[in-house]
Order: structure tokens, then sequence, then C-alpha cells
């Protein structure tokens, strides 16, 4: 199986007539429960017909924050459409692993147990967890949201597929030489923990040594060192910060975006989330419609089976997220994006 744009190939997802599932280590497959499904059945999430097929999935994030709860509440909301517009029962459930391995696997050993139908890991060490536990049974792993399948050694697998938020490292380093040209130092801000930092992180550094730009590393793990770390950039004097789709900086970004935009700083990074969060800027993928698209793929792969899907499909980005609050108390000029692409302005949240 090979990459293929998200647009491309899940157009046809809903229109899929009901055909037998993939392999599922002896439990009974999609097309056997619809064609078995009991009058009786409860209704899912969404209120779909009872004489239908039936399905159980589990959404497991990796921990809780902003985009992951887009991702998720999207996912939901997709498949309680699906349910009603195609006659069927989809019961969804979330969890949460806390960011933590062993809790990951506490969740995959739980819901595979219970005989779920599919499993929506997002991120990427729930994606690896989810199927480590699901190698034995087949299940079908549908992920969500990694930036780099194959370093995640998530490609190759045929009872795994997923949608990719892969970014545009070197777009946002031409963001943040067009909004500022005269940046000398950046601070590259994320943890060593992610898998998804990893790649643009050195894509970053090769941007900033081919401009000659000089730049500052600093990681953390956890919400007190990202509040240590950023403000060690802040002691640097870095004229910006980068981070990547990093769910520990993530989880912190309400702790510090007041601390860079009071100290000039801009943060650019690598979802729109953080930019509800407090961050400047970003050019990346729409979350909810990731979300929708990951759902409609966890479709297709119940009533289509394994076979004919791709080891993942990178999701189209190229939207400009920009903070207006924080842009004003940066004193930052961002008219000049508007020129790159499609701007869309937010104020900071706490969700």
């Amino acid at each position: 199986m090979k990459k293929r744009a998200v647009s491309v190939l899940l157009a046809a997802a809903m229109a899929a007539a009901m055909t037998a599932g993939c392999g599922n280590g002896g439990k009974e497959t999609p097309a056997e429960k619809a064609n078995g499904a009991d009058a009786g059945e409860e209704e899912s999430a969404g209120g779909a017909a009872a004489d239908g097929a039936s399905y159980k999935i589990a959404v497991v994030k990796q921990m809780d924050h902003a985009s992951l709860d887009e991702i998720a509440d999207a996912v939901c909301k997709e498949l309680e459409q699906i349910a009603v517009d195609n006659g069927i029962t989809i019961a969804s459930v979330v969890h949460s692993g806390q960011g933590d391995q062993s809790v990951l696997t506490q969740i995959g050993t739980q819901v595979l147990s219970g005989e779920v139908d599919a499993v929506i890991p997002i991120a990427t060490l729930a994606a690896q967890v989810m199927a480590s536990c699901a190698e034995e049974t087949k299940t079908p792993v549908i992920f969500a949201a990694i930036s780099d399948p194959e370093s995640a050694d998530m490609t190759g697998i045929d009872y795994v597929t997923g949608t990719s938020d892969a970014l545009n490292t070197a777009f946002i380093m031409d963001m943040m030489l067009a909004q500022n040209p005269d940046v000398q130092k950046v601070g590259l801000l994320y943890s060593l923990s992610e898998d998804n930092s990893a790649k643009p992180i050195a894509e970053a550094k090769a941007y900033l040594d081919e401009k000659g730009i000089s730049y500052v590393e600093k990681t953390a793990n956890t919400n007190d060192e990202v509040i240590t770390a950023a403000s060690a950039l802040i002691g640097e004097q870095v004229d910006a910060v980068f981070t990547p789709t990093d769910n520990v900086i993530m989880s912190a970004e309400l702790a510090i975006y007041e601390a860079l935009a009071s100290a000039g700083i801009p943060h650019y990074t690598g979802a729109d989330s953080f930019v509800r969060n407090g961050a400047f800027a970003t050019c990346g993928v729409n979350y909810t419609e990731l979300g929708r698209e990951t759902a409609d793929l966890a479709y297709r792969a119940l009533t289509e089976g394994m076979d004919g899907l791709e080891d993942y499909y990178l999701m189209d980005g190229g939207i400009i997220t920009v903070n207006t609050e924080t842009a004003e108390a940066l004193g930052a000029d961002y008219s000049v994006f508007a020129d790159m692409g499609e701007v869309v302005e937010v104020t900071t949240t706490e969700e």
C-alpha cells in the first residue's frame, strides 16, 4: 500500500456496498454482523436504526488537549451521521491515554477484549500501542493525525490505515521570515518523546542552516518543563519560536503564550489548535475535517475490508491560522500572509 491524497480516495466511502471485512482473529466479520444483526439491538449514540448492521468502535486519544479533543469530537459526530445516513448502529466510546503508554496499553487490552469492530487511535503513541494490542485479533486500526507514519513504523501492516497531518515545515519557516525578514535567532521548542516532532524539527534546522539563521533547542516532557523551556527561550532573546505538531507542547500552550507574546516573541506552530490556545500562527490541516475523513475511512474499512486501502492518506493543508489577539499583543502585522494562502483569524479560547 502507498500513501495518497485523502480527498481523492475517500470520496466514495459513504456509497460503498457491504462486503466482507478483513481478517479478525476468529471474530464475526462486519459483513456477517450486518447479515445477522438482531432487530432488538440498542441504538448507537447517533440514534441509528436498530434493524441494520451494528458496529462498536473505540476512539482512543493519546491525551486530552485541544487538537486531539477536536479530532475525537469530529470522529464521533461523523460516525453518528454515518449511522443515520445508512440505517445502521454505530456505538463509539472515547478513551484517553493521559499521555501514558501503560494507560494506553490497558485501554487497548480492555477494548479489544470487548470485541470492538475497529479502533481509532489519535496521535502517534496511541496508534502504535493500539496496533500492537490488535496484532493477534487483526482488528482494524484506523489512526488519525500521525505526522510521519513511516518513521513511526505504522506502514505495511495489513490491518492498519489512517490519516496523516504531515507538516509543511518550510512553508511555516517562510511565513516566519515573511512576517519578520530580520529574524536572527529561532527557538525550537518540542518534546523528545513525540515521534511527530523529529522530522519537522530536523527540517527546521536544515532550513535555518541554509538561511544562516541560528537556533536554540529546548525540549520538555511535562507542563512544568514546557514553562521552564519557554522561559529559557525568552532569556535567550530569540526572535521567534517554532513548535511542530507536538502533543506535549500543545498541552501547555495556554500556560506559555502570554509570556512569549509579552516578550515580543511570535510562536509558530504545527496546528491551528495551538493558535486557538494563544500561539501566533500556523499553516496546516483542519483537524475537524481530518476527524471526519478518519471516521469515513473507518466505515470504509468495516464495510469494504482493508485490502484496497492505502497505508495512510495525507490530508490537504494550506490553511493559515492567525490569533488576532496575540498578533495585537506582539504588534505584529500579519497582512503579508494574505499573499501566501487562505487566512483564518481566531481568538484565544481555553478549550
